[in-house]
């Protein structure tokens, strides 16, 4: 088997488990490992990836750190999503925003970015070219990547609410804000990912985003 395949194997089991676990079992145990899980999904997307140059290295560190300020700019003034806070299921936090949370933000953007690539029908092969072969397909990828973002965010809301990884201010919904929000990081997030062209040789991440959205979904639908 190929690595995707492996890959994809392993990422199925786990989110499997993980989804019986808490419709089944203890579902604040598992809750409690999301963290854990989202490290393993994070080390299948780099035993899957394909190039690793320098760009690619500055993409993950710059990514994570951003994704960890941006949510301590949210968390502390509002300005950035809305009123909302973190709880303490997503492990150790830096200024009250759990750290995970910035390898979390890389993933999003990189199975977005990756999925919108495929419905493009680019290439997956090495012989892809660098940068994408035309304007649309561009902004394609910066703006529909970003919705795709969106989209998976309001799948995950009731849930991560209902799990206890973070709670909104006021009765609790979610602000139409945090979605448009969402959209204008994400982008920022997938012009860079597409500057570099770091997924399109990966198709694991188009893999991991749907086995993440029926996991989620399923948890919406029955939690």
């Amino acid at each position: 088997m190929n690595r995707v395949t492996v890959a994809t194997a392993i990422a199925i089991l786990f989110h499997l488990i993980g989804l019986v676990g808490i419709l089944c079992y203890d579902a604040s145990l598992f809750a409690r490992m999301t963290p854990w899980n989202i490290c393993l999904m994070f080390v299948l997307m780099l035993y899957t990836h394909q190039s690793f140059n320098r760009s690619f290295w500055f993409f993950l560190v710059i990514g994570c750190m951003a994704g960890i300020i941006i949510e301590i700019i949210g968390t502390q003034t509002g300005l950035l999503f809305g009123a909302y806070q973190y709880g303490s299921i997503l492990g150790p936090a830096l200024v009250k925003v759990p750290l995970i949370i910035g390898i979390n933000w890389v993933i999003v953007v990189y199975c977005c970015g990756s999925t919108i690539q495929w419905l493009l029908h680019k290439s997956f092969s090495a012989s892809e070219t660098a940068q994408p072969k035309s304007i649309l397909q561009t902004l394609s990828i910066i703006v529909d990547g970003a919705l795709l973002a969106v989209l998976f965010d309001w799948i995950i809301e009731p849930v991560a609410i209902r799990l206890g990884f973070w709670s909104w201010a006021g009765d609790g919904s979610v602000p139409l804000y945090n979605y448009v929000c969402w959209w204008v990081v994400s982008m920022c997030f997938l012009y860079f990912f597409n500057r570099y062209n770091m997924g399109n040789r990966n198709k694991f991440a188009v893999h991991l985003w749907g086995i993440q959205a029926m996991f989620f979904l399923l948890l919406r639908t029955f939690l």
